[in-house]
């Protein structure tokens, strides 16, 4: 959601997000706090004007702390833009590291350890694959973010409401959208499934003391968060403005989402005016994902609650509001989530995840560590979950959808294979492309036909998982009956 024109690390004027991580440690140490999010002589929005939640803005203050005591030059106002030194991208890449360490690894340990009936063995090669993910590593390590902060407060949150510790959970999950607002994605499975908890213990009862606490501790963890920005009514509004820039459009760089995939064939943007796209995009969204939350909501399982956050997470990216190509990662984490339960698919979305950020990834140069790490993930899900062995209708998770199919088309049985052959032609031709983008000059009145082309298929792939992923939460007769109380 960054403003500004897009170059890599060490090209004027802009610098990349290398710069930008390291501009908003320079601002948030040098300035007071009240003018964190206003433009201004000493802060010039459109130099990486800081565009997140208060909690980032915290986090890059206490990274500043420590970098004046190792290098004062690294956040010296004004003279240290597009500062690089080795020293620096050390220390950048530590403060990432350090922040998985503290949040992000401990939560994926704790998930894998309490998965339910799993072998020990099974265990700890979902937390391998897991960790290996290569999506979170090149974005966070090598275009210097830390997503997972962010990913890892949700995952805290995943853990606590599926085992029944909801204001610990909520408070987990507010410090994530309080970090990175597009935390908002998973907003909705989380608030239907504490809403079906209350209903089933009573909206008169034990439900309703249930709601109130829950109420409580989401207004008390944002009244914190935000407590030095709602001095002023400005201030509070100057900081949703840099949250929420519905003024850039309904998209701005080439996404392998809806919206930017299809402008090829009809520009939306030109074509209607600014506000009727923000209605079309939040009608998409909100019916894409309307059918798993009403599920969830009546029937509130963890089972339920991991793949509507998988669906929800993919609604939003295919058809919300400016939509930016690191966002994927938030779909990436619930299905991280399952990946021991359906792991043929769940390996093939975070492959295809990682391909739709390619454009991204070249223009830092990581065509070499994207090639190991994906790579090594593939190698360990192939080996750890024989993943090629689970295309079976019971094993992809299919097999009340196939029934109910055949009791109007008996042969229907030909699911899996389907399934099996698209994999085949999607590697192919995501090969082809990656080859075609690295290797190839574009035609000249086409700079950009590589990279539309890798959103486009991207796209497609996202738009095949969305309705296989809302076929399992619609489908499964578990999720519709009482399940065993998780303890």
């Amino acid at each position: 959601m960054n403003s500004g024109p897009k170059q890599g690390a060490g090209k004027p004027p802009m610098f990349g997000d290398y710069e930008a991580q390291r501009h908003w440690q320079e601002i948030t140490f040098n300035l007071p706090i009240k003018q964190w999010y206003f433009n201004s002589s000493d802060n010039n929005l459109q130099y990486w004007g800081l565009d997140y939640p208060p909690l980032t803005a915290y986090h890059s203050f206490l990274c500043a702390y420590v970098a004046k005591f190792i290098n004062p030059d690294w956040i010296a106002l004004h003279t240290s833009r597009g500062y690089e030194s080795q020293a620096h991208k050390l220390f950048m890449r530590a403060t990432v590291l350090i922040a998985d360490l503290l949040i992000y690894i401990p939560a994926v340990v704790l998930y894998c350890c309490c998965l339910k009936e799993v072998s020990t063995k099974k265990k700890i090669a979902s937390a391998l694959c897991i960790l290996l993910y290569p999506g979170l590593i090149l974005i966070d390590y090598g275009h210097f973010q830390y997503n997972s902060v962010s990913l890892g407060f949700a995952l805290w949150g995943v853990l606590g409401v599926s085992y029944d510790w909801d204001l610990l959970g909520s408070l987990a999950f507010c410090l994530a959208i309080n970090y990175k607002q597009m935390e908002l994605y998973h907003s909705l499975p989380f608030f239907c499934f504490l809403l079906g908890k209350c209903f089933k213990k009573g909206l008169k009862g034990k439900g309703l003391v249930l709601l109130i606490k829950l109420t409580c501790t989401v207004v008390a963890s944002f009244v914190l968060c935000w407590l030095p920005f709602f001095t002023e009514r400005e201030q509070t509004l100057q900081v949703l403005r840099r949250l929420f820039p519905v003024d850039r459009g309904l998209f701005e760089d080439k996404v392998a989402n809806i919206w930017c995939s299809f402008s090829v064939f009809l520009k939306i943007r030109d074509i209607l005016p600014h506000h009727i796209q923000i209605m079309i995009s939040f009608c998409f969204t909100f019916l894409s994902l309307l059918p798993a939350c009403i599920k969830l909501t009546l029937h509130p399982s963890p089972k339920g609650f991991r793949f509507t956050l998988v669906s929800c997470a993919l609604s939003f990216f295919l058809f919300s509001f400016q939509v930016h190509e690191k966002s994927i990662l938030l779909v990436s984490l619930p299905v991280c989530l399952v990946l021991s339960e359906i792991p043929f698919m769940s390996t093939w979305f975070l492959l295809v995840s990682t391909f739709s950020m390619l454009p991204l990834l070249l223009k830092d140069e990581l065509l070499m560590p994207s090639v190991v790490t994906v790579m090594a993930f593939f190698i360990a899900c192939a080996t750890s979950f024989s993943i090629f062995e689970k295309t079976s209708e019971e094993e992809l998770q299919l097999k009340c959808f196939s029934t109910s199919v055949r009791k109007y088309f008996t042969c229907f049985t030909f699911l899996p294979k389907i399934i099996q052959h698209l994999f085949l032609m999607s590697v192919i031709a995501m090969i082809l492309l990656t080859m075609m983008t690295v290797t190839l000059d574009p035609p000249q009145k086409l700079p950009d036909l590589f990279s539309v082309l890798v959103c486009f298929v991207s796209c497609l792939h996202f738009l095949f998982f969305l309705v296989y992923f809302n076929i399992i939460i619609m489908w499964d007769s578990k999720n519709g009956r009482s399940q065993k109380k998780i303890n």
